[in-house]
């Protein structure tokens, strides 16, 4: 029997496992999901609404168990508190504008005839989440879904291995039919095999650029619609009238925050040469102050990456671009935690460019580049030389200038005074390697959903 193990960051031990789930098996529960479906979505729309509200309230009574299996998970400091900030907003703001996103949209209501295009949901929703932020991530597609009338599969990263098990845990017994919100253990070969039966209606993955070739290759020839996160290298461009301890401030927690395991953390940044000397000052001075560490202990301000794995490809980078002449600023003597596993120090290097892998591949770690610019064009010729395009960090106080700059941008999302950040509100969504597709917003709801014609000519005398 094939097991899917959790190798905790925190000790290189085995933190759970599960045994993967044999195909016959996987296969009937899919069927179960698809005979729940129809039910399901005959349901009222404030019922379903309301019934993944109760999920994600239930979830929230379990913080005292979230929070640490997080960290023994993927390293996260408990003194972050888990994700639900992020969770209970995304989840709230799809709530609240759900009714508005599936109304029909009414072309002609007349004595004549009655014009209409409505929004049906696709069936069976496939959600592969990622370890980073794995209850976030997984809310994008998994809320939305369940409100517009999909049933949800979900499937996690072996990494994060109690996540899904958890998070439909907590909505079946908040109501949810246990039919509808299913999790499995699925080794690659059966998912692979599940999507290329074309057992799913719609399928979203969040990971890596080959896993998402590895899904598109299995779904060929399916029809499948696929919505696919991927890789990012996402940039910050701090201008010569930027607020300079706001941008050090932003940035680097964008860079190091969650030990850079963010999909839209800030992976390069270009400075004005006006502000580079003190930007880079002030970063440094800033990096230095985190406190690496055992991410249980509430003092610790920088956890371990989710896998000792992980931190090499990190170390490689790291050292790549040092061998071509760049600088790492860093005193790796303020980190003695660093052990050359998993627990990894922060770094900044400057003398650095787009010759090294370090600024043209995704890092996924607390390191990050500096590289001073002279003109708009300059960094936005840098900006764009990436083969991702998740989010751009703009800043300036000019938001007709961030604008004009944004548009020139190729990327998902442009922020102005800001990084590192969903908003529900707009569509979550990249371009390029980043992926396609798009979750949250009124659009996420479009994605989960197709569009269904009606042409009704009424008789008349």
């Amino acid at each position: 029997m094939t097991m899917i193990r959790c190798i905790s960051p925190v000790n290189g031990e085995v933190y759970a496992e599960r045994p993967a789930m044999p195909l016959e098996l996987a296969r009937q529960a899919v069927v179960q999901a698809r005979l729940a479906q129809k039910s399901w979505a005959n349901r009222p729309l404030d019922e379903r609404v309301n019934l993944v509200l109760a999920g994600v309230a239930r979830l929230n009574e379990m913080v005292d168990e979230v929070v640490p299996e997080l960290a023994w998970q993927m390293g996260r400091p408990v003194r972050y508190g888990g994700e639900f900030r992020g969770f209970n907003e995304r989840s709230n703001y799809v709530a609240s504008i759900a009714a508005d996103a599936l109304k029909p949209l009414v072309v002609e209501e007349s004595d004549r005839f009655e014009r209409r295009i409505e929004r049906e949901p696709h069936g069976v929703v496939f959600v592969i989440a990622p370890w980073n932020y794995p209850y976030m991530t997984a809310i994008n597609t998994v809320a939305p879904a369940l409100m517009a009338g999909n049933t949800v599969i979900l499937k996690h990263a072996s990494q994060t291995i109690l996540v899904g098990e958890r998070m439909v845990r907590a909505f079946v017994e908040a109501g949810v039919p246990a039919d509808v919100f299913q999790n499995l253990f699925l080794d690659h070969d059966t998912t692979a095999a599940l999507i290329a039966a074309k057992s799913f209606d719609f399928i979203n993955f969040t990971g890596s650029v080959e896993g998402g070739r590895s899904i598109e290759r299995a779904a060929a020839g399916t029809f499948t619609g696929l919505g696919l996160e991927l890789g990012g290298k996402d940039p910050g461009y701090v201008m010569a009238d930027a607020d300079l301890d706001a941008a050090v401030d932003t940035l680097m927690d964008g860079a190091t925050y969650n030990s850079g395991q963010c999909c839209c953390g800030i992976e390069r940044i270009y400075v004005h040469e006006s502000l580079y000397d003190a930007f880079v000052e002030k970063s440094v001075a800033w990096v230095s102050n985190y406190k690496l560490g055992n991410p249980l202990d509430p003092e610790t301000t920088l956890g371990p990456m989710a896998n000792k794995r992980f931190a090499v490809a990190v170390r490689n980078q790291i050292a790549d671009a040092v061998s071509k002449g760049a600088r790492a600023l860093i005193d790796p003597k303020l980190f003695p935690q660093d052990d050359g596993g998993a627990y990894l120090a922060p770094q900044i290097l400057v003398g650095v460019d787009h010759s090294m892998e370090f600024m043209r591949e995704e890092t996924f770690g607390p390191a990050v580049g500096i590289m001073k610019v002279k003109s708009d064009a300059e960094a936005i010729e840098l900006m764009n030389d990436s083969r991702y395009g998740l989010t751009a960090s703009l800043w300036t106080k000019d938001a007709e200038r961030a604008a004009r700059i944004g548009g020139e941008l190729e990327t998902g999302t442009v922020f102005m005074n800001r990084a590192d950040y969903l908003d529900p509100a707009l569509c979550w969504t990249g371009v390029k390697e980043t992926g396609r597709g798009g979750s949250l917003s009124v659009l996420g709801f479009h994605n989960l959903t197709r569009p269904k014609s009606y042409h009704l000519k009424k008789v008349t005398a």
